[in-house]
Formats: structure tokens, C-alpha cells, sequence
């Protein structure tokens, strides 16, 4: 291998170039004049350590990112990862509005987040605020009847067996709809960020409830909480 894809160079532009970014759009972003940028590409010139930390917040991308050995286009990178998605390893998170299970949370920077999740409330007064997060999302349903509130859609109302995938960055909200008590989804958010997990738990609030599901082991033949278990964790 060419040595000089050990260099600072090569794999900044490789990181610029898998996320489409011209050298204009990576200086904009990243805060270090084109210039600079153009040079250290071709090994000209390097960063000094307060300009990498700089690269790496501005980018939100960890410093060991700069210094990795760049993935090779004719071979992709087999991380050979796999885990079960049980109820009983998952975090279960118990807000307001729903009941999350994040199922395989041993694996860490994941990038895709499976969720199952409960809903309970039946109205957009009542559901508050619309969430927002980044990435895309994918959600089926499997119990009830589902609304979808969004800020640029007229409401829809998916049926048992019906999904929809949407940009998670638009304001959204899923309810329960007309004639069901509760309703059931699987939800699969997606972000190139690393850190989607840390984002998607910071949505619930400091004052939610948050315990991996196992600790709930006695009542795991009810299908993820009822109303009354809702209102014993209420303060």
C-alpha cells in the first residue's frame, strides 16, 4: 500500500469524499480556510493539534476518525456484528407518550436503532410538542391503529400490516388512532451519526423513566406495558 495513505492527506479526503462534500463545503463546515484545506490534501502542509480538535467538533466526528486506515472500495469492511433483539436485554424507556423498548443495545455506534415501542396517547394536544432527531426512520405497525402528525403532511392513518419511512429531521408524532386503546410499532431509525442512540434517549428528558426491560422479567407475558403499570412510575 502507498505509504502516503498513512498521512493526514489521504484520509481527510477520503472522509470528505464519503460524505459528498466539495473542498468549499468541507471548509465551510469544518472552519479551516480552503487554502489549508487544498494543502493538507496533497501532504503539503499539516493541522496542528488545536486545529484537529477543531476538524473533529465542528465535524462531530471523533479525532482517532482522522488517523484510520481508509476503507478500501474493493473491499468492504465485514464487521461480522450480530445480536438478538430480546425484550429482556432491551432499554426500556417509559414516557408520557409511549413505551420504548431499544432492543440490542449491547452493540455501541450502532447506526441503525431498532425500536418497539407502545403508544398510548390519542391526540396531538395531548402528545405536546413534535419530536425531531437526525437521520431517517422506518415505522410498521403491528397492534392497532396509528396516526402520523408531521409538519409538511396531512395527518395519516396507518392499519396493522401499513408503515411509512420519513425523514426523521421533520417534525413528527405518532398517535393512537380512532377505536384502539393503545397501538404497536417497530420503528428502525437510521443516522450516518455514531452517537444516534445518545440522541434519541437525550428526546425523553432527564425526568423518564429509563431501566433495561429484564428488570420487568415478572410481567414479560403482558406485551410491553399496560395503563396500569404506566401509572405506578407517574410522580
Amino acid at each position: 500500500m502507498n505509504s502516503k495513505t498513512h498521512t493526514l492527506g489521504p484520509r481527510l479526503r477520503s472522509l470528505r469524499v464519503r460524505k459528498g462534500w466539495t473542498l468549499m463545503q468541507m471548509s465551510d463546515r469544518c472552519g479551516i480556510p480552503l487554502s489549508t484545506l487544498a494543502k493538507v490534501e496533497h501532504d503539503r502542509l499539516t493541522l496542528t493539534y488545536d486545529r484537529l480538535l477543531q476538524v473533529s467538533q465542528r465535524l462531530r466526528i471523533p479525532v482517532s476518525e482522522l488517523f484510520a486506515e481508509p476503507e478500501s472500495d474493493n473491499e468492504p469492511a465485514v464487521t461480522a456484528r450480530r445480536s438478538i433483539g430480546r425484550l429482556s436485554d432491551a432499554v426500556r424507556v417509559k414516557t408520557r407518550n409511549y413505551d420504548y423498548h431499544y432492543l440490542c443495545p449491547e452493540l455501541r455506534r450502532k447506526r441503525m436503532i431498532p425500536v418497539l415501542a407502545r403508544l398510548r396517547v390519542k391526540s396531538l394536544e395531548e402528545f405536546g410538542d413534535l419530536v425531531r432527531h437526525s437521520g431517517e426512520e422506518y415505522t410498521y405497525v403491528l397492534e392497532g391503529r396509528v396516526v402520523l402528525h408531521t409538519e409538511f403532511y396531512d395527518p395519516l392513518t396507518l392499519e396493522v400490516g401499513e408503515s411509512v419511512y420519513i425523514d426523521s429531521n421533520m417534525g413528527h408524532a405518532y398517535v393512537v388512532g380512532d377505536g384502539c386503546r393503545e397501538a404497536a410499532v417497530l420503528c428502525l431509525c437510521s443516522s450516518s451519526e455514531e452517537t444516534l442512540m445518545e440522541s434519541l434517549l437525550t428526546l425523553h428528558g432527564p425526568n423518564e423513566s429509563r431501566l433495561p426491560a429484564a428488570v420487568s422479567k415478572p410481567r414479560r407475558k403482558q406485551k410491553l406495558s399496560a395503563g396500569g403499570r404506566a401509572a405506578k412510575v407517574k410522580r
